[in-house]
């Protein structure tokens, strides 16, 4: 399947992002921790030259923290201020506001020296559709300030949100890239929810799931849905049919989803994986590595 998608309001994004640029101190990029690199728009390095940078690898709490650490190292080690975040909890705010500040600090001397005083630091909040920008940006000001939802695309045009007199806000739409060259970035993208599902195949989704897992997370799957040899030997038997479909076959019987004539219902049990791996009912999981 042909992951792309880059509707009109993301061209809009990065215009925008474009002419608010210049009123900026500092960016403030959001990715899913669960695919850093897939999950960070190359626009945004080009946007951001001469501006601090703080990268964010949110939704920590579901990707496999060993992962994280590497992640975290990876980053670190290009020059970037970096952190590990659950911005749903909202327990490390402080932590936040001390990296923003300690980012900044440079900048605020100059100012000193210049004789300006009290200026806030002004960090655009930027990342892809989905990440968690405004829970991010809710959970940090202790307000409702920017809405949020499960579904890409749901901040249509810029905010600005005060926090205190040191500190703004510049709320941003999610932008995607017009085009993902390497299509595992797409893959990746559609596999924790960034595009919109409704113009996705679930059962290939499902498929590639499948058979990352059996890479590096093998036997979780099994585990998770009781599946065990005998029902997958006993597929074998029956038909030659792909590892895919056998996982999803046995997922199927194993939770009652069922089709007319008592049939298992692979869609269904496409659509389960998909939403257990990425509410993190499946385990902690992260699709890609530095390595890789």
């Amino acid at each position: 399947m042909n992951y792309q998608w880059y509707p009109g309001h993301m061209t809009k994004a990065i215009r925008m992002m474009q002419e608010n640029i210049s009123l900026v101190d500092m960016i403030i990029e959001l990715t899913d921790a669960r695919v850093p690199l897939s999950g960070r728009n190359p626009d945004i390095d080009e946007l951001g030259k001469n501006k601090e940078r703080l990268i964010i690898l949110n939704k920590a709490d579901l990707a496999d923290p060993k992962v994280t650490a590497e992640w975290t190292k990876y980053f670190e080690d290009k020059g970037l201020n970096v952190m590990q975040l659950n911005s749903k909890q909202g327990k490390d705010n402080k932590k936040v506001l001390d990296m923003i500040r300690t980012a900044c600090a440079a900048k605020i001397e100059r100012d000193k020296k210049r004789g300006i005083k009290n200026r806030p630091i002004r960090a655009m909040v930027a990342g892809i559709p989905n990440v968690g920008k405004s829970t991010f940006i809710n959970r940090i000001s202790g307000k409702n300030a920017a809405k949020t939802g499960n579904k890409p695309g749901v901040t249509k045009g810029k905010q600005w949100i005060m926090l205190g007199k040191d500190l703004q806000l510049l709320d941003t739409p999610g932008i995607l890239w017009p085009k993902f060259e390497d299509k595992t970035v797409g893959l990746n993208l559609a596999l924790i929810g960034s595009m919109n599902d409704v113009n996705l195949d679930s059962g290939e989704m499902a498929a590639d799931l499948i058979k990352y897992m059996d890479s590096f997370y093998k036997g979780v799957i099994e585990e998770k849905y009781s599946i065990t040899q005998e029902q997958i030997d006993e597929l074998d038997d029956l038909d030659r049919i792909t590892r895919a479909t056998e996982v999803l076959t046995c997922l199927a019987f194993n939770r009652k989803c069922f089709i007319q004539g008592g049939r298992p219902d692979l869609d269904r049990a496409s659509n389960m994986l998909l939403d257990d791996f990425r509410s993190g009912r499946l385990g902690l999981i992260s699709l890609e590595r530095p390595e890789q």
